[in-house]
């Protein structure tokens, strides 16, 4: 430290950085406070499930081995060192290799080690097969797991049952800083459930420790991983491949339940899937305010990810929409990028939103940042207008 303290305060007196002894400690300090420390564990968290339980209970036996056998190794060396050291006038013995220890432990050791690694491979693959092979249960629970740039959409398959999960930013999160969604994956207990992984635009990768499902979604294909959880709580992940920008604005929340509370979530969903339906089919003729409200909501949650809040874009890769030809040029142009997407580039098809969802945000693109300063037509888009297009 005295050192290091020296060779700065002359680096300050050259004029190259000012230091002092009291900075030089000051960082080590940071590090134990309470804002910097980060939730250190000693061990892989608390298994939820029956298979992540089995590879919980592998590791802990190759734990237990490589600890027995770092202590065995250590207690020979440690013992060398302190009984047979030149001080106490020890003469090293070369006949090692004319003893009955000497001519058998090349064949002993290895065949002990390799004893205990056939053991702890075999209860690998017996539990290897269970991760892979999903059983066949009449009773399973499919949901669909679609990752996107940057959001995760869950589809329960039995249940007729869409969930669109994004990221809590941090002023609303608190404590859980990209750790906390707006919708949840809600599961029940004491179900098999099968998850079908895929992507709509690039790698993607499900992670739930706890769950010990790690899958990358892929565009294009479907791989699927199985679980069956044995406790209630909420359990966090994240997507573990580097899929863009933002990345780090894909965690992943997964909510156990009970069937009971899991059976009323989902009667609680379809009904507001119900009403969300119905609302878009009505022949209601909606405002001017209400169309740009519903639509700024859905704009920052569907599609602020790529064109930003600002309208700005990310260019090349997401064009800004503020000030755009595609915005303010004619509306049949833009209904056909929304609902179509727009191939060989990042825009995906947006043909799933209802009618009401796509008047909404397509109101709100020619409308906001300044687009309608021009005037110009089809300003407002009403639901009949993209039932019509569609």
């Amino acid at each position: 430290m005295r050192f290091l303290a020296a060779f700065f305060r002359g680096q300050a007196k050259k004029g190259r950085y000012w230091i002092s002894r009291g900075s030089l400690v000051l960082p080590p300090v940071l590090l134990w406070s309470g804002h910097t420390r980060a939730e250190y564990g000693l061990n892989f968290p608390q298994p939820a499930a029956s298979v992540a339980q089995e590879i919980y209970d592998i590791h802990m036996l190759t734990m237990q081995v490589a600890t027995a056998l770092l202590i065995i190794v250590f207690s020979f060396v440690f013992y060398s060192l302190y009984f047979h050291r030149k001080s106490r006038g020890y003469k090293a013995d070369q006949k090692f290799h004319d003893t009955w220890f000497g001519h058998w432990s090349w064949i002993i050791v290895p065949a002990l080690v390799l004893g205990v690694d056939l053991t702890i491979a075999s209860n690998a693959n017996t539990v290897l097969e269970k991760v892979w092979e999903v059983p066949d249960d009449k009773d399973i629970l499919d949901v669909k797991v679609t990752g996107h740039q940057w959001w995760w959409e869950f589809d329960y398959l039995d249940h007729g049952i869409k969930v669109e999960s994004r990221y809590v930013p941090e002023e609303q999160s608190k404590d859980l800083y990209l750790r906390e969604v707006d919708n949840r994956l809600v599961l029940p207990t004491g179900t098999k459930i099968r998850f079908l992984h895929t992507s709509a635009d690039v790698l993607h990768a499900f992670w739930v420790p706890e769950l010990a499902v790690k899958k990358d979604a892929i565009p294009g294909y479907v791989t699927e991983t199985w679980v069956d959880l044995n406790r209630e709580g909420v359990f966090r992940g994240q997507c573990a491949e580097l899929c863009g920008t933002w990345h780090s604005r894909m965690p992943i929340v997964v909510e156990s339940v009970s069937p009971e509370k899991f059976a009323a979530w989902t009667a609680e969903q379809k009904g507001i899937m119900q009403a969300a339906a119905e609302e878009a089919s009505s022949d209601k003729t909606w405002t001017f305010e209400e169309l740009m409200a519903k639509g700024e909501e859905l704009y920052n949650t569907k599609c602020a990810a790529c064109h930003q809040v600002t309208g700005a874009g990310l260019p090349p890769v997401f064009p800004p929409l503020k000030g755009s030809a595609l915005a303010k040029g004619a509306l049949a142009g833009h209904l056909e990028v929304v609902l179509k997407g727009k191939p060989g580039s990042a825009m995906p098809p947006w043909a799933s939103l209802n009618d009401l969802e796509i008047a909404a945000i397509v109101t709100y693109e020619r409308n906001a940042w300044g687009n309608d300063a021009d005037g110009g037509s089809d300003r407002i888009v009403q639901p009949a207008d993209v039932k019509q297009h569609r």
